[in-house]
């Protein structure tokens, strides 16, 4: 039965290459080519003997390790209780709360920056304590979502039994509870490691030049000091301890699974003990979440020592004083980051939808294509960047000063994104629609469009708006690719808290309020219940 249905829907033989001529086109030449380019020049010896030789390399890697390793073991722990009670209780306002600890995950890095830089005192700018409070904000929605979503199916009455028995809570916690939750602790330790290890704008912010890891020391390499080699060599180290640290967390994720049955199982808090804990653990992550936000629009109107709109009312003006260049166009990066935003939209919709319909229509043989487009995901945008500015700085493909180069390198980051939106909701229609179509005197191909490719509409429309929010947000790529006089916000950004004097540095946290709001809508915009809907549909 199942072959026969499958010889009449089967699509024409040049469907799927002509589907996935476009999406590997771009693969090869605007990922796979400059991340080969980065290894021929790692391959010579001089390049490599002369960065391992270099002074202060050992510093930065060993604050780039160390840091990671204490953003990871702070954010598991800080992460833990919000994890618990809002897996497992049902109250008021679940999906408001559940929202405000999402929604810094996010939020541009620039934006975090930034938002510390007016938090925190200055006593701790330029500090390692700075970046790893930064991180520990960034990345608690990776616990409370990876975590708390194997805790919510978590069978209670294992633990129900263990107390029975005269075990202690944090006994139960111990021996039964931790054990289950270990494959989601380590998946979400492995994937706060990797965000924390490759941090750019977090650290580029608030580290200062004595805290600096791997991603800012190669943007510095290969940008302050022209020493491109340098930078490719590090940026090729980077990819192998991201690769053994993958490899590592896999590992040992399958080694830790633990098969049971569970179901849902949040409850409404019964006791004043309980509701008090739900107050107090979920009141505090709150404001722990909003404070770094507020504190950043409130010094925009308070550039001095009192409260002003000057900074917003500049925000047009290239010039601190007459004659005194800011060196940035406020307004103009504005213009120029929603132009970028129109084209990664543009680009990553036709890119990503193809692809994703070559994956589904290959079948098996589509699982290299997604592989395959997934590799830049695992790869740091400021690698991506570095990659594409030495491959594309001569003759005949000499295209730096191109102003389609930025939105191609954030294109690179967001159509992943596109095609994990899309590939679920092809996958999920039902094989038989397609027959019945072809049944009642459809072709193949005019049945696969209506009944596949129109269920497409909703679900572009959100992958549409986390594309833009991700090229509204890129920093690391077009800290490289990006030229004077086409800034982008998160450059502007970058740009103005480097300048001294207090109306700078309050354009800078409005620029960033502002692109925290365009994000913010953008990210709601794809995210509203009936996108949402279609999504699982």
């Amino acid at each position: 039965m199942d072959q026969h249905r499958d010889r009449l829907t089967r699509l024409p033989l040049w469907t799927v290459p002509a589907l996935a001529a476009v999406p590997l086109l771009g693969l090869a030449v605007f990922y796979a080519w400059p991340l080969g380019t980065l290894l021929a020049r790692v391959l010579q010896p001089s390049s490599v003997r002369d960065v391992l030789d270099a002074p202060g390399l050992g510093r930065v890697l060993w604050f780039t390790v160390w840091q990671a390793v204490v953003s990871t073991a702070l954010t598991l722990l800080l992460g833990f209780a919000p994890a618990y009670l809002l897996a497992r209780y049902t109250f008021p306002g679940r999906r408001t709360v559940l929202a405000v600890v999402t929604v810094p995950f996010m939020l541009p890095t620039v934006v975090v920056g930034a938002a510390f830089v007016a938090l925190l005192p200055d006593r701790w700018h330029q500090s390692a304590t700075a970046v790893i409070v930064a991180h520990v904000f960034f990345n608690v929605a990776v616990v409370v979502r990876l975590v708390g979503a194997m805790w919510a199916v978590l069978p209670t009455d294992l633990t129900a039994a263990a107390r029975t028995l005269g075990a202690s809570p944090a006994q139960v916690l111990r021996h039964v509870v931790l054990p289950l939750l270990r494959p989601a602790l380590l998946a979400a330790a492995g994937v706060v490691f990797l965000f924390t290890f490759t941090s750019f704008g977090v650290v580029k912010l608030l580290g200062g030049a004595r805290h600096t890891t791997l991603e800012v020391e190669i943007a510095r390499r290969a940008t302050q000091l022209g020493d491109v080699d340098g930078a490719a060599v590090l940026s090729v180290l980077q990819l192998l301890v991201l690769g053994a640290v993958v490899w590592w967390s896999a590992r040992w994720q399958r080694r830790a699974a633990v098969a049971f049955h569970g179901g849902r199982t949040t409850r409404r808090a019964r006791t004043q003990r309980e509701r008090r804990r739900l107050a107090v653990v979920l009141g505090l992550t709150v404001i722990a979440m909003a404070a770094p936000v507020l504190a950043m629009v409130a010094r925009s109107f308070h550039p001095g020592a009192s409260w002003s709109l000057t900074a917003w009312r500049t925000l047009g003006n290239s010039e601190v004083r007459p004659g005194i260049s800011l060196g940035v166009d406020p307004l103009a990066s504005l213009l120029v980051s929603l132009r970028y935003a129109l084209v990664v939209t543009a680009i990553s919709v036709v890119v990503g939808g193809t692809a994703a319909l070559a994956i589904t229509a290959a079948r098996r043989h589509g699982r290299l294509l997604d592989t395959g487009l997934m590799l830049p995901l695992g790869t740091s945008a400021v690698t991506i960047g570095l990659g594409m500015l030495i491959t594309f700085d001569h003759d005949p493909v000499d295209w730096r000063a191109s102003w389609w180069l930025v939105p191609l390198g954030h294109a690179l980051v967001a159509i992943p994104f596109v095609v994990r939106s899309l590939v679920p909701v092809l996958r999920s229609v039902p094989p038989d629609q397609r027959a019945a179509a072809v049944m009642l005197g459809a072709s193949p191909l005019r049945a696969w469009f209506e009944v596949e490719v129109r269920r497409l509409a909703r679900p572009v429309a959100a992958a549409a708006g986390f594309a833009a929010a991700i090229s509204l947000g890129e920093f690391g790529a077009t800290t490289f690719l990006t030229r004077a006089g086409r800034e982008s916000m998160p450059i502007a950004i970058d740009q103005l808290l480097a300048r001294t004097g207090d109306v700078p540095r309050a354009q800078a946290f409005a620029l960033a309020t502002l692109l925290f709001a365009l994000t913010a809508m953008v990210i709601v915009a794809a995210d509203r219940p009936e996108v949402t809907d279609a999504r699982r549909a």
